[in-house]
């Protein structure tokens, strides 16, 4: 290496430093913290001490553990796939020449850069159920006001909605990127062909879309995992429907920062690194089957 290479090296360094050590201390001595607590007793007072692997048996007969991965598998399972599609089909809209086609635009990227909670507390007050503009819509057409955060049978479908439409804000901008990187040169050849709209987007856009759809696909998952700012906002603590809403996040919160087991609670987040990792490993296998290579 020359002198001059070897300068600019070190300046690059040098710059990259801070990150370096940030990321260092806040993300990979905090992970290692963390896994060590998950064998410790951890509370906010007094010294914690090894227990080996209790907290990771307590796991196993804990009900609200088992209720709170039930609940987020089942905001996985919808999310996801109602994020794909709706971020596909918006992007196809936006993609599209229209009149007013940058108010579309930006009416529909607010959501991706409004805070999480003036989302929550925005949404909470619209499925509020004496004053909610939803209800009182709904009490103009006939139909009885709706507890959507307090009945055990909708609060999940309800949280579920406002998930999906913070999170396909963001995901519509990156699929519309994907749909402008495709070349011109495809859509040629298949008008040219005789394919009408319908064959085009689901024989030609879809496939050169599948590399953006997987990044989606991969990011989406790990941020539903990840719930939390949202159950937080909307429900209350008291509420009996928090018990069917909470995911493995809250639980985690609650068992940290409310009961102040931190030892347990990081038995909890371990193993939720532990999912979301091997998530993403079955996601990077199956890929080869249905993401397009040009």
């Amino acid at each position: 290496m020359t002198k001059q290479k070897l300068t600019e090296a070190k300046s690059a360094y040098l710059f990259l430093l801070p990150l370096i050590v940030g990321l260092g201390y806040f993300y990979f001595y905090a992970f290692i913290q963390n896994f060590y607590f998950s064998f410790t007793d951890l509370s906010s007072f007094g010294k914690p001490s090894l227990v080996g692997l209790e907290n990771y048996k307590k796991l196993l007969t804990d009900e609200k553990f088992y209720l709170a991965f039930k609940n987020t598998l089942i905001y996985v399972l919808i999310g996801v796939p109602s994020v794909l599609i709706f971020s596909t089909l918006s992007a196809e809209f936006l993609n599209q020449n229209i009149k007013g086609n940058t108010f579309f635009r930006t009416a529909l990227f607010i959501p991706a850069v409004t805070m999480p909670a003036a989302i929550g507390i925005l949404w909470r007050w619209l499925y509020n159920y004496q004053f909610g503009i939803i209800n009182v819509l709904l009490n103009r057409v006939g139909i009885e006001s709706i507890a959507w955060l307090s009945n055990t049978n909708l609060v999940k479908g309800s949280i579920s909605i406002v998930l999906v439409w913070s999170m396909s804000a963001i995901y519509t901008i990156i699929i519309l990127s994907g749909l402008q990187g495709i070349p011109k040169s495809y859509y040629e050849a298949a008008e040219i062909d005789g394919a009408n709209k319908f064959q085009i987007f689901f024989k030609v856009t879809l496939p050169l879309l599948t590399p953006t759809l997987f990044f989606v696909a991969v990011m989406t998952t790990i941020g539903i995992f990840q719930i939390f700012d949202l159950i937080f906002l909307m429900i209350q603590p008291t509420a009996l429907s928090l018990r069917y809403s909470m995911s493995m996040v809250y639980y985690f919160y609650d068992r940290a920062f409310v009961a102040f087991d931190k030892g347990y609670a990081s038995a909890i987040s371990i193993i939720l690194f532990l999912m979301i990792l091997l998530i993403t490993v079955v996601q990077l296998k199956l890929q080869k089957k249905w993401v397009y290579e040009e």
